[in-house]
């Protein structure tokens, strides 16, 4: 036998015996990997990220653009090999009527935002591949050391970078772009 037989390809169901409350982990590329432990910059920018994207998160019309769901580390699961705990995805409700109770979630997200940590490798190379193959319309990466964010859109032959911006900007980024994002308030200055 060699050595490729004798490696063992970790799926989903590897991942789901693990009792849940143990659970930080994803698949990647059929290998079972714990997710690290967060840094505080890394926390910041995740939930000021989500916070930032709050009016659409919500049915389309009234008061803002509305329109999608927003969740935060929720395993979704690409292929039987690929799952993945992404630290804010989001899906339109036109395509996700509601949001899934099953775990992991199997329907696509439409964006994705990963908040680079001590694996940045993981965020850059392996996720970014998969959520490309399997069409995730967006991917934005958050760089705490950098301080910067870099807007992802699907095209065929792989994601085109749209835009960068470091902490003194202000942007509108798709497919979020009634929204202003104040770059630097994910790093921890205060909202205007």
């Amino acid at each position: 036998m060699t050595d490729a037989a004798k490696v063992r390809i970790e799926t989903v169901a590897d991942l789901l015996a693990i009792p849940e409350e143990l659970r930080q982990h994803e698949v990647l590329d059929g290998v079972l990997i714990e997710k690290e432990a967060a840094s505080g910059r890394h926390g910041i920018a995740q939930v000021r990220i989500a916070r930032g994207l709050g009016p659409y998160d919500r049915r389309a019309g009234g008061n803002g653009p509305g329109g999608w769901w927003f969740a935060t580390e929720v395993e979704i699961q690409l292929a039987d090999t690929q799952v993945f705990r992404p630290d804010v995805a989001g899906w339109r409700r036109e395509r996700m009527a509601t949001l899934p109770s099953i775990v992991p979630i199997t329907t696509h997200p439409d964006w994705v935002c990963e908040v680079l940590s001590q694996n940045r490798r993981n965020d850059l190379v392996i996720k970014k591949r998969a959520y490309h193959r399997h069409e995730v319309g967006h991917y934005w990466v958050i760089d705490p050391v950098e301080e910067t964010l870099a807007v992802h859109r699907w095209h065929p032959d792989g994601y085109v970078e749209v835009l960068v911006a470091d902490r003194t900007e202000r942007i509108r980024a798709e497919p979020f772009a009634e929204v202003e994002i104040r770059v630097g308030v994910l790093f921890g200055d205060d909202d205007d």
